[in-house]
């Protein structure tokens, strides 16, 4: 990959945020990439509303869009849009790219398309390898239980050895010169 198309990968990963457990972009943030202002995208979008059904775009609550604002550090109050952003979901990015036909729009979605896909089979290496440790473990504490087991029989097999027999033992006679 080159540095350009690095840091291009960087911007819009930045840009993903996680809200009501979905993986989303911000229609501010989407407008700058594409290279409309925001109101052209929500425009468009509202004007399409059908080709957005609510698992590919959804309206942000004003507590969320605040919760949003102070975690992102955005601009002072009042110096932002008067409406509540819209998130799309990957699903709804794909679908921009119908509504908006400019070339910029089109190559800008092809790298949003890339970067959810290796995010999402990151996700899955990530699960893989997590069952894989819990697959160890289970194996682990099966050793553990059959070491104890094992010393379990050897504390009672000392136990029997231990144990002063019954018989008496004749006295030893000694050896040698008196």
């Amino acid at each position: 990959m080159k540095k350009k198309e690095v840091l291009i990968h960087q911007t819009i990963e930045n840009k993903i945020y996680l809200i009501r457990e979905q993986k989303v972009m911000l229609d501010s943030d989407l407008a700058g990439l594409y290279g409309v202002e925001t109101k052209q995208l929500k425009r468009q979008v509202n004007r399409n509303i059908e080709r957005f059904p609510a698992d590919f775009m959804f309206v942000l609550s004003a507590n969320e869009n605040e919760f949003l604002r102070c975690q992102i550090g955005t601009l002072e109050m009042g110096a932002y849009s008067k409406y509540l952003p819209m998130a799309f979901t990957e699903h709804g990015v794909l679908m921009l790219s119908s509504v908006l036909n400019s070339k910029r729009a089109i190559q800008v979605n092809i790298q949003i398309m890339r970067i959810f896909a290796r995010i999402r089979q990151m996700f899955i290496d990530n699960t893989e390898l997590r069952l894989e440790i819990e697959h160890i473990k289970s194996k682990v504490n099966n050793h553990d239980k059959n070491i104890e087991i094992v010393f379990s029989y050897l504390d009672e097999l000392a136990e029997k050895f231990d144990k002063p027999t019954k018989k008496k033992e004749k006295p030893i006679k000694k050896i040698g010169f008196k």
